[in-house]
């Protein structure tokens, strides 16, 4: 069955499947009940569930994340929702600290099958801590498990899959791309959570992205083939693990590639895909790997998001340049 839904709607399904096939699957957040949350990702559900399985949190994050550790020591699956990107640091230490290190540190005898739902990235003319691009902390994190959906049928079925993981899952969620409809076959998933996918075919550029940036990318590998240039888009999904295997291909047929994200591209997730193909696919490259990325710099006001986010036209240039080596 295919239903054509936007990203929070199939977000909202996804859920909803989970918590009737599940009864150890319970929400938390703030203001996830009645409001159904900020972008609406959880509306009906307290209704449908109950308060017990869909609860109202308190204002405190770090106590989110520290209760819902002590849940899935007692045989829970905790999902939690973030309201906003930036809120995800008062509750960092009980992340990086407590959920990634706990089942190592019983040596595979307690798992963590916690997922934290976070709407990240920009687009959407907000203020400072609404709109950042957090994932390099986390992935940087051993023992967390880190994905993220760019369109309507993976933002239904990663969200099963991350649930179902026995391992803690951090769920980045692109908020610009909530509304952005798409068709969603509820009959079984495309891909396993951690492969990443080719969107489109080239022969001439690799373009690798995730999240709200596969968008972009799209648009710039449109525009680059009416100039005479045939670029292939690659959907990441997965931010830790990183699944190669589509990369390295890709860009052995190519030899060229451009990575692009939102977050700043110091020390970032585009730094260690960048350094890893380049060890792995040195003799094929014909041009570095070019990486296109937010600036060095706090989230701006929103008058200038659009100077600071990436966008068609920087990668295009960026597409230039690997070209004119």
């Amino acid at each position: 069955m295919t239903e054509n839904l936007p990203i929070s709607r199939a977000l909202n399904a996804g859920l909803r499947r989970a918590l009737e096939t599940n009864d150890r699957v319970l929400l938390m957040g703030e203001d996830i009940g009645p409001l159904g949350g900020v972008f609406r990702v959880t509306e009906g559900l307290q209704k449908d569930f109950g308060a017990r399985r869909v609860i109202d949190s308190p204002l405190a994050e770090s106590g989110i994340v520290g209760t819902a550790i002590g849940l899935a020591m007692g045989g829970f699956r905790p999902v939690l929702e973030i309201q906003f990107d930036g809120f995800v640091f008062p509750a960092f230490d009980q992340i990086t600290s407590q959920l990634a290190k706990l089942t190592n540190r019983h040596e595979g005898a307690l798992q963590m099958p916690v997922v934290i739902r976070i709407p990240y990235g920009g687009h959407i003319g907000a203020v400072e801590h609404h709109q950042e691009s957090p994932e390099a902390y986390f992935t940087h994190t051993p023992g967390l498990r880190v994905v993220s959906p760019s369109n309507a049928n993976d933002a239904y079925w990663m969200i099963q899959q991350a649930i179902d993981s026995p391992d803690p899952v951090v769920f980045f969620e692109p908020k610009a791309k909530y509304w952005q409809k798409g068709d969603v076959d509820t009959s079984a998933p495309a891909l396993p959570l951690h492969a990443s996918r080719v969107v489109r075919r080239g022969t001439d550029v690799t373009l690798v992205g995730h999240g709200a940036m596969v968008t972009t990318l799209l648009q710039a590998a449109a525009l680059a083939e009416s100039e005479g240039t045939s670029c292939e888009v690659i959907d990441l999904r997965s931010l830790s693990p990183v699944d190669y295997g589509p990369l390295l291909d890709s860009v052995r047929r190519t030899g060229r590639m451009v990575y692009a994200q939102e977050a700043p591209g110091f020390t970032s997730l585009g730094s260690e895909i960048a350094a890893t193909v380049m060890e792995k696919a040195f003799f094929a490259l014909e041009a570095p790997v070019l990486r296109v990325s937010g600036f060095d710099v706090p989230f701006p006001p929103a008058k200038l998001e659009g100077v600071y986010l990436p966008d068609a036209d920087r990668i295009l240039e960026a597409v230039d340049r690997s070209l004119a080596y």
